[in-house]
């Protein structure tokens, strides 16, 4: 299951964190022995018991493997909890955190709560490069800082009902947006004043079809050299809310189309739209295939890549990376054990092929991507690819979270919903907040 939106939900909670603990984190305590017997405390987010009995696994494997190391695992923690126990500090503290909310990387990196993995990088002679997916090491450091590592990886993309597809005589999924815009009209059937089929959910509260995540497919950039916001000056932006708006408008307008979104499901129940056939196409994460097949769907699922501008068809294959990151809590008096586990858990190949096997998510090195090992069928193959395209991308770190990624988010109701009407200034309206929130935050 993605993590991504709770990032969003706790940007307040972090805001605060980044206040109260710039420059008050202790000194790293990498002195002890790590070949001497100790337990160590493991904080995860994870609560459903097929992962939970997924972590369990992986740190028994990682036991038997430094039976000096015992591992005390707690589960279900989210990131209000974290900056509260690594603010305090003390025995009770993790020694080693995993979170979901990549947002905050840059928080965690400025704020120095997370120690700094590169002194253990370099000590253990792992090369990055030849590890990681370059977007995954992206979002996993914040200027030049790495304070964590990427801990599986969720990429977004397509998702078709194909039994839709044949009955509108639609037969391969699009490929650029213009076909992609064809086929959602296509596939869309009026009924009343309402639809009893829907092509595509464009509208931003449409659960995962959100302004980065679209955006995404323009290879946007956040911020300039010195750290200013960029959306009003990268027209990628005004490119994807344009493209998004008019496909608001061709399918319905954002009135029509709210009040069909407005009888949908749970978004992680068994009434997703998608499932239910309220929708024929959606955008989504690799995890979509093992809730659809739990919610018993009854049409043929295909998956692609989401289609790209019509000027960048040759990047077709891209699409949205994020995931889980793991790092260090810079409290710990047991550095070298935690980072015995941090790298057991982020660059062991049978490690990570088994953690993403269990829970479905892509995993996230190099290696462990072209694994044997792995299951994975054609349709789970596609978020592989999209995992490993040159081009595939993520949202940046900043000092302040994902605050940034909520004011575009922001902007974008406005201007579907027709009450922002001038997008230039509406985008550079945007920038403003963005410049000073992260000022403050410095």
């Amino acid at each position: 299951m993605p993590r991504v939106h709770q990032a969003a939900i706790a940007v307040a909670a972090v805001a605060l964190f980044a206040t109260a603990c710039t420059g008050t984190a202790a000194a790293p305590q990498a002195n002890d022995d790590a070949t001497q017997d100790t337990t160590i405390t493991f904080w995860h987010g994870w609560s459903a018991p097929s992962e939970v009995a997924a972590i369990d696994a992986n740190v028994k494997a990682f036991q038997a493997k430094f039976p000096n190391i015992k591992v005390k695992v707690v589960g279900n923690i989210n990131d209000d909890k974290i900056k509260q126990a690594l603010r305090a500090g003390g025995p009770s503290a993790p020694d080693v955190v995993s979170s979901f909310t990549t947002d905050n990387v840059g928080t965690f990196c400025a704020s120095n709560v997370f120690a700094d993995l590169r002194p253990f990088l370099d000590k253990s002679g792992v090369d990055l490069d030849k590890t990681f997916p370059k977007a995954l090491q992206d979002y996993t450091q914040f200027q030049g800082k790495r304070c964590t590592l990427p801990l599986l990886n969720d990429a977004y993309g397509l998702y078709y009902n194909k039994n839709a597809f044949k009955a509108a005589g639609i037969t391969a999924p699009p490929k650029t947006l213009s076909e992609f815009d064809a086929a959602a009209k296509k596939l869309t059937k009026a009924k009343g004043d309402g639809f009893s089929q829907l092509g595509f959910m464009p509208n931003f509260h449409g659960y995962e079809s959100t302004t980065t995540h679209f955006a995404a497919q323009w290879n946007p950039t956040y911020f300039t050299a010195d750290g200013k916001s960029n959306m009003a000056a990268d027209p990628a932006f005004a490119k994807m809310l344009s493209w998004q708006s008019n496909l608001v408008k061709e399918l319905g307008g954002f009135a029509k189309l709210e009040k069909y979104r407005s009888t949908f499901g749970d978004e992680w129940g068994a009434k997703n739209p998608f499932h239910t056939g309220q929708v024929a196409m959606a955008i989504d994460g690799e995890w979509r295939l093992g809730m659809a097949k739990e919610a018993g769907v009854g049409f043929d699922i295909g998956v692609a890549p989401f289609p790209v501008p019509d000027d960048q068809a040759d990047t077709y294959g891209k699409g949205y990376l994020s995931g889980t990151v793991v790092g260090i809590a810079n409290t710990s008096e047991k550095q070298n054990a935690a980072w015995e586990l941090v790298k057991f858990m982020t660059t062991d190949t049978d490690a990570v092929v088994s953690f993403a096997n269990a829970i479905h998510n892509v995993p996230s090195t190099l290696d462990a991507l072209k694994s044997p090992k792995l299951v994975a069928d054609d349709n789970f193959k596609t978020f592989l690819e999209i995992a490993q395209h040159p081009k595939s991308s993520t949202t940046p770190a900043s000092s302040n979270g994902g605050a940034y990624q909520l004011t575009l988010q922001d902007f974008g109701y406005a201007f579907e919903a027709g009450k922002e009407t001038d997008l230039a200034a509406g985008l550079a309206k945007t920038d403003t907040p963005v410049d000073k929130a992260i000022a403050q935050a410095k």
